[in-house]
């Protein structure tokens, strides 16, 4: 009775895994593909080149991922003409700046993998919505740099293909340590899509700020109405030749607002001039809790 038993449990394990499998392999190749056996036929060095990219090994380590499955052509498409006609005929799909597939096709592929985390806020975002295509930024077939599949080494040389100002920004005397290492663009930004101004990762300017600047956080008994409301008022948070990232040097920054005469001893009530280009001399050498006091005879920000 047991052995029966076991042969009937044995023969609905071959009826629901090993039969369905054995029909598969048979299946004919689907219509249009040529297989990735016939890439190999021309392009040998750029799939060794992939295979020790960081999606070909993720692709190897995997046993093949879902969208994988059909090797080269689950990105470039069926292929089958393609290999006939000898390479005269393009691909379905091709990423190159020569494509004459449109930017959002090309990028729709990607997609088809890589829409989440990050990504999710792709659509409709500064990036997406001026036709920059993901391989104007990565690189798939090949590795330039450690992560990320960037086609340059780092962060900030990718970003700087096209915003050049601001990477030589980071030159000037007084930076973020982005030459440094220690951050990169997207520790600000990021680049696949924001509902934040200027793919901010935070809500606003100065929450941005806030994620490592907390002493200048507050809440405040004294609060500086300008230091409120944007950081970027009195800051350059991508370079300045002046201290601090400041805009403009000092007192001269503060006296953009508050322009009328006060203190020093060739001042008269009616001349400003007198005290707006003052030399050597900085409203912070009194004003020195500019960011906000929590004193209670704070209110000029004095302590």
């Amino acid at each position: 009775m047991r052995h029966m038993r076991y042969l009937r449990w044995l023969f609905v394990a071959l009826a629901l895994f090993v039969a369905p499998r054995m029909a598969d392999a048979q299946k004919p190749a689907a219509s249009g593909y040529a297989g990735t056996a016939a890439c190999a036929d021309c392009h040998a060095k750029t799939m060794n080149d992939f295979a020790a990219s960081t999606m070909g090994k993720l692709i190897k380590e995997n046993g093949g991922i879902e969208h994988g499955k059909q090797g080269c052509e689950s990105c470039h498409g069926p292929s089958k003409k393609h290999v006939e006609s000898g390479g005269e005929e393009r691909p379905p799909m091709t990423f190159s700046r020569k494509s004459t597939n449109p930017v959002a096709d090309r990028n729709a592929t990607c997609l088809g993998c890589h829409e989440k985390t990050a990504r999710t806020l792709w659509k409709g975002s500064v990036h997406e919505s001026r036709n920059i295509a993901c391989t104007d930024c990565h690189t798939v077939m090949h590795s330039t740099s450690e992560r990320g599949a960037l086609k340059a080494q780092t962060v900030v040389e990718t970003c700087g293909n096209c915003h050049a100002q601001k990477k030589a920004q980071l030159a000037r005397f007084s930076h973020m340590p982005l030459g440094e290492g220690k951050m990169e663009c997207t520790s600000c930004h990021n680049p696949h899509g924001s509902p934040n101004d200027k793919l901010l990762l935070g809500a606003s300017v100065n929450e941005t700020c806030f994620s490592c600047h907390t002493e200048k956080r507050g809440p405040y008994l004294w609060e500086h109405i300008p230091v409120t409301e944007n950081c970027a008022n009195c800051h350059d948070p991508h370079g300045s030749n002046k201290e601090k990232m400041l805009k403009v040097s000092r007192p001269r920054l503060c006296q953009q607002c508050h322009p009328t005469a006060h203190g020093g001893p060739t001042a008269r009530p009616t001349d400003a001039a007198a005290v707006r280009f003052v030399y050597n001399r900085e409203c912070s050498n009194c004003h020195l809790q500019i960011h906000g006091s929590n004193h209670p005879a704070g209110a000029f920000f004095t302590r």
